[in-house]
């Protein structure tokens, strides 16, 4: 069977969370915010409004719609300045030996993520080519835990949705490929992405095998 593999980018693909971080933080400290690593995990999968959003909330900070804006730009640029030096160091493990395996199985091979920054991110990292489509931040209008990401992507798959699989590291995009009616797999903490279907460290143990029975099943209707 043909299947199609949807991955996040940010903690999945590359771990570029560092950055989002370090901007982030530099951010929330010109507005005398503290900003914590922790916080920033319930950042993942959020997008850039949302993300400041909460940040001015957790710092009970009102600023302007103007001033709003700038700081969204502010973050970017600096954010972009950090991933303008990235190359294929910093792929995560094992994820071109697994892109690869789903190359050669012939099986559909989607990007499914927030950022309106992934095109650029693949190219710098070599992994562009490996993706049938791309699914961004700049083709979507609503934020995970909404399905909206992964259904563009089964959609120009070709593929229908209970047949896809999604790679996430957020409780919001395993909240949101759930709600696709899609297999869920947590990169990360179990404790964590409870939610999930199964969840791994990481794509190191990951093994083919188990690929393969993610090929060859069919999924259950899952009860929304």
């Amino acid at each position: 069977m043909r299947k199609g593999f949807i991955f996040d980018l940010d903690g999945v693909i590359v771990d570029t969370a560092k950055y989002h971080f370090l901007a982030w933080q530099n951010l929330a400290t010109g507005l005398g915010i503290s900003f914590t690593e922790e916080q920033n995990e319930q950042l993942k999968g959020v997008s850039r409004i949302k993300s400041l959003e909460k940040i001015l909330e957790w710092g009970n900070k009102t600023i302007s719609e103007d001033q709003f804006q700038s700081l969204m730009t502010e973050k970017n640029e600096e954010y972009l300045s950090y991933i303008a030096k990235m190359d294929q160091s910093e792929i995560l493990p094992d994820v071109p030996r697994l892109l690869d395996y789903l190359i050669k199985n012939n099986q559909g091979i989607a990007l499914g993520s927030a950022s309106k920054n992934a095109r650029v991110i693949l190219e710098k990292v070599g992994l562009k080519s490996k993706f049938d489509t791309i699914v961004d931040g700049t083709n979507v209008t609503k934020a995970k835990p909404n399905p909206e990401v992964f259904l563009i992507g089964a959609k120009q798959l070709e593929i229908a949705p209970e047949n896809c699989i999604v790679f996430e590291d957020s409780v919001a995009g395993i909240k949101a490929a759930n709600n696709a009616g899609m297999i869920s797999i947590g990169i990360g903490d179990k404790d964590i992405l409870a939610e999930a279907d199964f969840v791994f460290n990481d794509f190191t143990t990951i093994k083919n095998e188990f690929i393969n029975q993610l090929i060859n099943t069919q999924k259950e209707p899952r009860v929304l």
